[in-house]
């Protein structure tokens, strides 16, 4: 990859960190979109952002506990199956075009949502364990398929749902990521024993647009700012799955 193309990936690729990082993402569908976009092979695409989605959720999963709003009971649940089917979901190569479309139309329906009827902050009641199993193993399944790590859909529902408050939200998907791209780019390498060379020029771009995102996010915004970023996140996912 020549070095001018290679500066222009690595600053698109902090600017993706820092916005998804700061809603407690690690911004594995904006890698996806902008590598789509330099027209890199797809068999490429998936295993460097898995790598670069571990980076950033490492950083924002520690930003966010150190803040005090990680929550174990509320994580676990979902992280108990997520794990295991993010494996299966990274080993397998299955079409998933019109499932990428219904999924980001839902992604835009949930951004909508947010920009014009951001719901409040009241007083949160965890999930059921059943459904909190059931919610993590989807979620898994689908993070090892499109070599994500499933936080884009885990926070807008934890919030819709009134499951945890907005920053603890951003907190448990930051793990949750962490967890589910692990298990996922396992997944992905076993099936392929194949790992692009590019992916660690970006790590550094990656790891200091995430570093600032997750200070911002998990400190300086309020909650109603994070949802408005997190809708922009959702735009962008959602308009990703659909058209790429």
């Amino acid at each position: 990859m020549p070095a001018e193309l290679l500066a222009l990936l690595s600053l698109a690729m902090l600017v993706i960190a820092f916005l998804y990082a700061s809603v407690g993402h690690a911004g594995a569908s904006g890698y996806i979109a902008v590598m789509t976009l330099f027209s890199l092979a797809p068999a490429e695409i998936k295993p460097a952002a898995l790598v670069l989605n571990i980076l950033v959720a490492s950083i924002g999963a520690w930003q966010f506990w150190r803040a005090g709003h990680f929550s174990w009971r509320l994580f676990w649940p979902f992280a108990l199956l997520a794990v295991p089917c993010a494996f299966l979901g990274g080993y397998l190569d299955l079409p998933t075009h019109l499932f990428k479309i219904l999924v980001g139309i839902v992604l835009l329906l949930s951004a909508g949502h947010f920009l014009f009827n951001p719901p409040r902050e009241g007083e949160p009641r965890a999930p059921s364990r059943p459904a909190a199993l059931g919610v993590g193993a989807g979620l898994g399944l689908l993070a090892g398929l499109t070599g994500t790590g499933g936080g884009i859909f885990l926070t807008p529902l934890v919030i819709a749902m009134h499951w945890a408050r907005t920053k603890t939200a951003s907190a448990v998907s930051a793990l949750f990521i962490l967890v589910n791209s692990i298990a996922g780019l396992a997944g992905n390498f076993s099936a392929t024993k194949n790992f692009p060379a590019f992916a660690w020029p970006l790590a550094l771009a990656v790891v200091i647009g995430g570093a600032a995102g997750a200070w911002v996010g998990s400190r300086q915004l309020a909650p109603a700012a994070i949802k408005r970023l997190l809708a922009i996140v959702l735009i962008i996912a959602g308009v990703k799955l659909i058209f790429t």
